[in-house]
């Protein structure tokens, strides 16, 4: 069976790092390409030595044009502004794009969601089994009771990631509408300060809290009288992204065009 030839976008971060770990790990995969930004102190250094690996040969770059040559998959975890423009890349050359960049815009998702007419791509804000388990119980539990529990999100993540909420609050938050038959943007609330009110019924609030290396905690909570569902997952490696992102670039090669999701990947769509 012929290896999955894989382009890593967002090299030299957390996760790209894990990822090429990843994928040294498995003899179905190979790294074809290394992606980072132009004036990023990674580019021209070998991806695996960066990564804390004997080298492989694969140099970081900028363009990127020649090393998308010959690759099946492009696992894309750099900045917003960045997936976008590689996106629509990757959509003029029918390659597939695994997205788990966070922090997008409603314009960003849009422009995506276009590309995605000509290519297949697969966008999460969570690459992990248990936190899509944890998406399809939230959107479960939130379809069986009513508005007399309140919901509630709290995140908490390292002190340098940038975006709040967190990607996959928000596929929390998402998860939590459509069990409601909302759309999240009617009855998001993002944090509260002063005097803000009674809590509007209905309302699916988010707390974001940073500090030290925490990997990524979640909790959803469902606050009724006198009782409180929560569903927590914490992770502890982001190895369990990369390998997660891994499984959805597998699935995704020979896709026909269309914007998929973990839960498409995992086969929780019907839960």
């Amino acid at each position: 069976m012929p290896q999955l030839r894989i382009v890593i976008s967002g090299a030299g971060g957390r996760m790209g790092r894990a990822l090429i770990k990843a994928i040294s790990e498995s003899e179905s995969l190979v790294l074809v390409g290394a992606l980072e930004y132009s004036g990023s102190s990674f580019l021209g250094e070998d991806a695996g030595a960066m990564s804390g690996l004997t080298p492989n040969g694969v140099t970081v770059e900028s363009d990127a044009a020649p090393t998308l040559n010959g690759a099946d998959v492009v696992v894309d975890f750099s900045t917003p502004s960045a997936s976008v423009r590689l996106a629509e890349t990757l959509a003029g050359a029918g390659i597939a794009h695994v997205i788990g960049t966070t922090g997008f815009s409603n314009e960003d998702n849009a422009a995506i969601a276009a590309a995605a007419r000509r290519t297949p791509i697969m966008k999460s804000g969570n690459m992990s089994l248990g936190v899509n388990l944890l998406a399809a119980l939230t959107r479960r539990v939130a379809a069986t009771l009513d508005d007399s529990f309140d919901i509630e999100i709290v995140e908490m993540h390292h002190n340098k990631k940038v975006d709040a909420p967190s990607g996959t609050a928000l596929l929390l938050g998402e998860a939590a509408a459509q069990g409601r038959g909302r759309h999240l943007d009617e009855c998001s609330e993002r944090g509260r300060d002063g005097v803000t009110g009674a809590r509007k019924p209905g309302a699916i609030g988010f707390a974001s809290l940073r500090g030290g290396s925490v990997v990524g905690e979640h909790m959803v909570i469902f606050a009724g009288q006198a009782e409180r569902i929560e569903l927590v997952h914490k992770a502890e490696d982001r190895m369990i992204f990369a390998r997660g992102a891994l499984t959805a670039a597998r699935w995704l090669k020979g896709r026909e065009p269309g914007l998929y999701s973990m839960a498409d990947v995992l086969g929780l769509g019907d839960f």
